[in-house]
């Protein structure tokens, strides 16, 4: 009878496994599709055929000139920071297996956000300094709100609360620090914190790549960590998983996925929160995380969220952090309904 419980379990594994691939292979292409869509928008015009001359170097100057040096760090951009987004978002999703449990919510952003603006207040202007703030300030914050969660471990309701508080606060501290600052360093600050991709250029893009691909070589590690935690912390310690060291990493992990987008682009807030359930429900996986659907869907969600900034309302360029709150507003919303109604 076990033995046929195992070969059960055996072949539902392999069933959400090649039904991973074909997501992820479907997600793939609809990302090529829409950066390649990407490129051609804008007021200088561009066709499928510009973009293969540029890519066999047969492109005169001003095609060259607007596809590598205008359009490609912002389009780039929204990839990587969108997969970074959605890899910090399932972490902390997994680690408090609640839809709820993302960075922008439990407080983790906000703690990059101060890490910058205080940065700002020092007068630092080298993205460097900026990202070393937000990496700082992140981490502080996680580890504030680890300790202050912890009793007798670490339970995902109760950080998700104290991350909400400590968020709260900070928010308040944000606020104080920008009417204390002088005009232009609020000024500066204020624009920063809206999230937005258009200020993003190659020198901070090629640091938060760096980050970003630490992540990504850790991530394989991380997957395998959350589904033997996502068994339950009892069922992962008999398996050999020291519980609360590999919550403490995961949540290192996290905040430096978030960190690195929040130190060139600002603070984007819902991709993190919705990117992994929606990556669930296409992968059928019901509570177990893919972090390789969840990137996906995380970049794409991002680019198409760059793509309607830019180009939805005419001669108008809105901050993209503006398009992700209007569209992630609706989702949380809908996700709390939810997850009321299941409460009762």
């Amino acid at each position: 009878m076990s033995g046929a419980l195992v070969l059960r379990a055996g072949s539902l594994s392999l069933r959400a496994s090649r039904r991973s691939l074909l997501v992820c292979g479907a997600l793939t292409v609809a990302l090529v599709a829409l950066a390649l869509w990407a490129f051609t928008l804008g007021s200088f015009t561009l066709s499928l055929a510009d973009l293969a001359s540029v890519a066999s170097g047969t492109a005169r100057g001003s095609v060259r000139t607007v596809v590598l040096e205008w359009r490609a760090p912002r389009i780039v951009a929204a990839v990587l920071f969108g997969a970074a987004l959605a890899v910090g978002g399932a972490v902390f999703q997994s680690l408090t297996r609640n839809p709820l449990g993302s960075p922008d919510v439990i407080g983790f952003t906000i703690g990059s956000y101060t890490g910058v603006v205080l940065m700002l207040l020092a007068g630092a202007t080298s993205y460097t300094a900026l990202a070393a703030g937000a990496v700082t300030g992140g981490l502080v914050t996680a580890l504030v709100v680890y300790l202050l969660a912890f009793r007798r471990g670490v339970r995902g309701f109760r950080l998700i609360i104290v991350g909400i508080a400590v968020g709260a606060l900070l928010s308040s501290v944000n606020t104080w620090f920008s009417v204390k600052a002088d005009v232009d360093t609020a000024l500066r600050a204020a624009v920063w914190g809206a999230g937005s991709l258009s200020a993003v250029g190659l020198p901070a893009l090629a640091t938060a790549a760096v980050l970003i691909l630490g992540v990504a070589v850790a991530a394989p590690v991380a997957q395998r960590r959350m589904r033997w935690l996502e068994l339950g912390d009892d069922t992962a310690a008999m398996l050999g998983v020291r519980v609360e060291r590999t919550k403490l990493l995961l949540v290192v992990l996290g905040v430096a996925a978030t960190a690195a987008v929040t130190a060139a682009a600002g603070p984007i807030s819902f991709v993190a929160l919705a990117a992994p359930q929606i990556a669930r429900r296409l992968t059928g996986r019901g509570t177990s995380v893919d972090l390789a659907a969840s990137a996906l869907v995380g970049a794409l969600l991002l680019l198409g969220a760059d793509i309607a900034a830019q180009h939805a309302i005419p001669d108008v360029v809105l901050p993209t952090g503006a398009v992700t709150v209007c569209v992630g507003g609706a989702y949380l919303l809908v996700l709390l309904v939810r997850e009321s109604r299941r409460g009762v």
